[in-house]
């Protein structure tokens, strides 16, 4: 009887687990992953000497150039979605930037109280803020959350308000933020691009970078030291992999942003919405072998120079300045600020470069007036914009500049008009 009775407390347990809103942690599906490392390593994306973009799971995927911000894979990159512990990525970089992270703080009953992944707070713990953040990040603490949203923001709607003020001045028009830790809310959503471009800003941080890089740390609570281990799963066990973060709840499924870089190609990848955490650790690895089997940089700087200046030989004598006091016009092209872009291999051969200028201009023209621009693209919606501009003023020219030309032409103008 009473085994009965212990084979049914364990099922009502694994049922009530199994109906829970949220989850208990971000790494709580265990596998194999080194298996699905070496499945997938070979695959390139190619079918019949044609390239193809891999099928995934995921219903939101993006892959950007780090250098450019370029789009090089997007699957409903712009779709808002729930991100869950992603969602931590924002919550380091408000800490990282604004506090003092070898400050040591007192754990509050609400932080401690806060369910889901967990660093194993209690109330009352004594904790320097810098381990709050390896908890964090590393096993996904909410409560590490908390404790650090109550400490920067009094209190987590106030420490949401400096989340979405980071997001509008970064351009995040697709982002809000409601909580420090990402459990489900409806008004708590990002895009998997613009999550993408939070994570490029967030990088660039070294402390940041660190945290998210790091396998294995050891916090200290109250002068006794705890073990963490880092639930990204593509950490230490894929090529190039160098961070950042995971996540997973009931609204947004199993998320994973990952960073990789190898030689001189420097990626981020995000996957949102994976049924299991083995479609998102596939699909992750999918995408990063996708762009690094079948992307080339290349320098479109150096393209860009060749065909402005082809096109400066043919068209700068058509110009005409009205009343210029010279009709001889000085064009430049802007400079990239990162002229090596990650071009898919079958698209290099298809790179168009097209100049819109006009031709005709009333004096005066001052330096460094925009002018025209030069669009180029390539694939099917990969377009970048350089600017055409002027590099040196032309004036008007005055009734002096008249008056001489008219005594220095006088004779010729005499004969013509005889």
């Amino acid at each position: 009887m009473k085994k009965n009775l212990f084979i049914i407390f364990y099922i009502f347990i694994f049922i009530i687990i199994q109906l829970s809103p949220i989850s208990l942690c971000d790494d709580e599906e265990e596998f194999e992953i080194i298996d699905i490392v070496t499945e997938l390593t070979s695959s390139n994306c190619i079918v019949e000497d044609k390239i193809v973009e891999p099928e995934t799971n995921s219903r939101a995927c993006i892959v950007i150039d780090r250098k450019t911000n370029t789009i090089l894979y997007g699957k409903n990159e712009n779709k808002q979605r729930k991100m869950a512990s992603t969602t931590k990525i924002m919550t380091a970089t408000i800490i990282i930037e604004n506090c003092n992270l070898e400050e040591t703080i007192e754990v509050s009953k609400k932080a401690a109280g806060t369910g889901g992944s967990r660093l194993g707070l209690k109330t009352g713990d004594k904790i320097t803020i810098r381990d709050l953040l390896y908890g964090l990040m590393l096993c996904s603490g909410n409560d590490a959350a908390v404790a650090l949203a109550e400490h920067a923001g009094k209190d987590i709607k106030g420490f949401s308000e400096l989340m979405n003020q980071k997001a509008s001045d970064l351009g995040l028009t697709n982002t809000h933020f409601e909580t420090p830790h990402g459990l489900d809310s409806d008004e708590h959503y990002t895009t998997a691009y613009e999550l993408a471009i939070l994570t490029n800003y967030a990088l660039q941080n070294k402390i940041f970078s660190q945290i998210v890089g790091t396998k294995n740390y050891t916090v200290t609570i109250n002068g006794y030291p705890k073990n963490l281990s880092n639930t990204n799963e593509l950490l230490g066990t894929f090529d190039g992999v160098y961070g950042v973060k995971t996540g997973f709840t009931n609204g947004a499924n199993r998320c994973l942003v990952t960073a990789c870089k190898r030689n001189d190609m420097d990626i981020i990848c995000v996957v949102l919405g994976a049924d299991t955490k083995k479609f998102r650790t596939q699909d992750s690895i999918k995408l990063i072998n996708y762009i690094f089997n079948n992307f080339k940089p290349v320098n479109i700087q150096g393209l860009i120079d060749i065909e402005f200046e082809k096109w400066k030989n043919e068209n700068v004598k058509s110009f005409i300045i009205n009343k210029g006091i010279t009709q001889n016009i000085d064009l430049e092209i802007g400079n990239m600020s990162n002229p090596v872009i990650p071009i898919r291999k079958d698209f290099i051969d298809l790179i168009d470069i097209s100049i819109t200028c006009p031709k005709y201009f009333e004096a005066p023209i001052y330096d460094n007036t925009e002018i025209g621009k030069l669009i180029i693209s390539w694939g099917n919606s990969n377009i970048l914009e350089n600017k055409i501009f002027v590099s040196s003023t032309i004036k008007k020219k005055s009734i002096y500049s008249y008056l001489s030309y008219f005594l220095k032409n006088f004779n010729t103008l005499l004969q013509e008009n005889l």
